[in-house]
């Protein structure tokens, strides 16, 4: 399956980085959920991306929007990796990357000659009746952060 733009959203629960449990209808009727699937904590891109989210986090707030990251790393990784940059949102714990295959974002990749799966960093805007209203694919880090925040603003001024 593969989420796309005018679709109810793939509901999910799964546990955060505090071993909290996140479903997606805690936040229907209420807040646009960002939901941003990147390919591994600690690493320079995914560092990159999450600081910038984090940076943005008031803009955010603002729109009535929640930040949510998921990847396939475990608990104790996304504590330290939340711990070390000071994100203040929840990262979701994909282990078993059912939520990302639910997105359509666990993938073939492809580097340096050797095929392996894993997730395709891409993002999610979600309304509050849980509708995919906008979906980036092969995310390229700087500047996404922008386009997400702009058409967050044009979905709350409608």
């Amino acid at each position: 399956m593969t989420a796309v733009e005018g679709m109810q959203a793939p509901e999910f629960s799964l546990k955060n980085e505090a071993g909290e449990i996140v479903s997606l209808k805690d936040f229907s009727d209420n807040k646009y959920v960002v939901l941003y699937f990147y390919p591994k904590d600690m690493t320079p891109g995914c560092t990159t991306q999450a600081c910038d989210f984090r940076d943005a986090q008031a803009n955010f707030s603002e729109l009535n929007a929640v930040i949510l990251g998921v990847s396939a790393d475990s608990e104790d990784r996304h504590t330290k990796f939340k711990e070390k940059h000071g994100l203040p949102f929840s990262l979701l714990v994909d282990e078993d990357h059912q939520m990302s295959e639910d997105y359509g974002v666990w993938i073939e990749k492809n580097m340096y000659g050797k095929k392996f799966m894993g997730i395709e960093r891409s993002t999610f805007l979600i309304n509050p009746t849980g509708t995919i209203v906008k979906s980036w694919r092969k995310v390229k880090v700087p500047n996404h952060i922008q386009d997400v925040l702009e058409t967050l603003k044009t979905m709350s001024n409608q």
